[in-house]
């Protein structure tokens, strides 16, 4: 009986030598055949988008999950050259710049990819030399996307808007980094991003609305001025952006004069708030309320003259026609050459829309206050692929829309290179396109 127990045991024993030995090779065959997939789990969206930081700040990849955990081979690498291999990576770059990171995971031969941009905005930079100011004038709506910095030497970004009592709301510059963003790309280019300011605009053409005193109400009180002046400083600083833009549009209604009266000593102050090589500028009007503004620009780098619009192809019966021709531009220039400033303290506003007429009377003429509005340059040409090389086209509303193309662009800034004037702006440079048919670039042009 001793002996066929003995026999039992060994014979079980054997049984599970065999099935282990069967368990392994049935589990090597089926990773053989369905092998593990290396995944990387981005928990946090560290990868989602660029990530926009100072020169001595860091970029942190810290949130990231593996799989197979504690088998696969982890990569880091930084513009394509591996500098880690641990999980966790924290990128501290030492200058400024546009960095690819790249995490790679492999196993098994088989590898999964996810990479970023780290965009750095250099704690030194010199700003590429000019003849002549080619200005992009963005708005708020505006991101890097928006600008081709080979074809400026300036950028204005309208990202403050003023309240009645003072306080500045700068929230469109913060959805998604983008006024962090602009000013690092614009850095890294050599570009200086000056912070516009303004009260409420009408719409596309960055006009007043009638009866407002925002910004006006604002810097007529010494208290809420000095409240405006240091909110101004404290973002220009945390964006480190270069200056600042007054656009103080309220010259349109029963206290226009005090407003733009107050201009003055608001410019002083906050003068005297920002660094020293900050610039600071006023966007000024053509019209008759120009003998409002303080006789004394001393404390302005210089006045962006807004020379378009002429205000007389709008409202019921006015005639159809193009509002921001080059003679109207020659008009408005001679009011400032005549009365306030030399050309060379002037860089003049050209717009990046058009007019549109979306109803007529039976004579042809505009119809009524409300039958027009205004239609980005980069709308027209979506609706008329050819209107780069117009002034109009019937392709968008009834009465069709009246602009500014490349011609009549470049003309004015052959004209203004010639006058010996400071430069130009482009008026909204985000409703520019990105290719030939660029008005930002036919200024460029003409005036580097």
């Amino acid at each position: 009986m001793k002996k066929i127990y003995q026999k039992l045991s060994l014979l079980l024993l054997m049984l599970v030598v065999v099935a282990a030995g069967c368990k392994k090779d049935v589990a090597k065959e089926q990773e053989d055949a369905n092998p593990l997939q290396p995944r990387i789990f981005d928990i946090l969206r560290e990868f989602s988008g660029a990530q926009v930081i100072d020169e001595g700040d860091t970029a942190k990849f810290t949130n990231i999950e593996v799989t197979p955990a504690g088998k696969a081979t982890i990569s880091w690498m930084v513009n394509n050259v591996e500098v880690s291999k641990d999980k966790k990576f924290n990128f501290s770059p030492k200058s400024g710049g546009e960095f690819t990171i790249k995490l790679k995971v492999s196993y098994n031969g088989d590898s999964s990819v996810r990479s970023t941009k780290v965009l750095v905005n250099p704690s030194t930079y010199t700003f590429k030399p000019y003849t002549k100011i080619a200005m992009s004038y963005l708005t708020q709506d505006a991101t890097a996307a928006n600008v081709n910095f080979n074809n400026v030497t300036h950028i204005t970004y309208k990202i403050g808007l003023v309240s009645p009592e003072g306080d500045l709301d700068t929230s469109p510059g913060e959805l998604g980094q983008k006024a962090k963003e602009l000013v690092a790309r614009a850095h890294i280019a050599g570009v200086p991003v000056i912070m516009g300011i303004s009260g409420r605009l009408s719409g596309i053409d960055g006009w007043a609305i009638y009866e407002t005193n925002d910004f006006g109400t604002a810097i007529r009180d010494p208290a809420k001025r000095t409240k405006l002046v240091g909110l101004i400083k404290a973002y220009v600083a945390a964006k480190r952006m270069d200056g600042v833009d007054i656009m103080m549009t309220d010259i349109n209604s029963g206290n226009a004069d005090a407003n733009m009266a107050a201009i003055g000593p608001f410019a002083t102050e906050l003068k005297a708030a920002l660094p020293a090589s900050a610039i600071l500028t006023l966007t000024a009007t053509v019209n008759y309320m120009h003998w409002s503004y303080p006789g004394n620009l001393s404390a302005f780098s210089w006045v962006n003259v807004h020379a378009f619009e002429d205000n007389i192809h709008i409202g019921p019966g006015a005639p159809v026609g193009q509002s921001s021709s080059l003679q109207f531009m020659k008009e408005g220039i001679d009011i400032w050459t005549g009365n306030h400033l030399p050309a060379d303290k002037l860089v003049i506003g050209i717009p990046a829309f058009g007019l549109r007429y979306n109803a007529l009377d039976p004579q042809g003429n505009n119809l009524s206050w409300g039958s027009y509005d205004y239609m980005t340059y980069k709308d027209i040409l979506t609706a008329d692929p050819t209107a780069y090389g117009k002034e109009f086209t019937d392709k968008s509303g009834a009465g069709g829309v009246y602009y500014n193309g490349v011609p009549l662009v470049t003309d004015k800034a052959k004209f203004i290179k010639n006058g010996l004037f400071k430069g130009a702006y482009l008026y909204g440079g985000d409703y520019d396109t990105q290719d030939a048919n660029s008005l930002m670039l036919a200024i460029y042009s003409q005036l580097k």
